[in-house]
């Protein structure tokens, strides 16, 4: 599992800065349906870095609130398979 999360934490991470900069550029963005499922499905410490990173979907306090749970529940699932 730990070989998936850092993969998709990046790939989270990345989409995250392209939908700011097509939000910068009145662009086509990514649904907020997207981003969030990237976090869950093992993408949140990059979600969360991206947040901070790009400064984007900061005011958003579900983004916060989902990015925040998933991590710890993936930190958690790494930790405990790791055994």
């Amino acid at each position: 599992m730990d070989r998936l999360l850092i993969p998709i934490s990046f790939i989270t991470f990345l989409t995250l800065g392209y939908d700011k900069l097509q939000a910068k550029a009145d662009g086509r963005r990514i649904p907020e349906k997207v981003l969030l499922l990237l976090g869950v499905f093992g993408g949140a410490i990059g979600g969360l870095v991206g947040m901070k990173v790009f400064r984007h979907k900061t005011r958003h306090s579900y983004f916060w609130i989902i990015y925040t749970l998933s991590a710890v529940v993936q930190l958690l699932a790494v930790t405990l398979l790791a055994r």
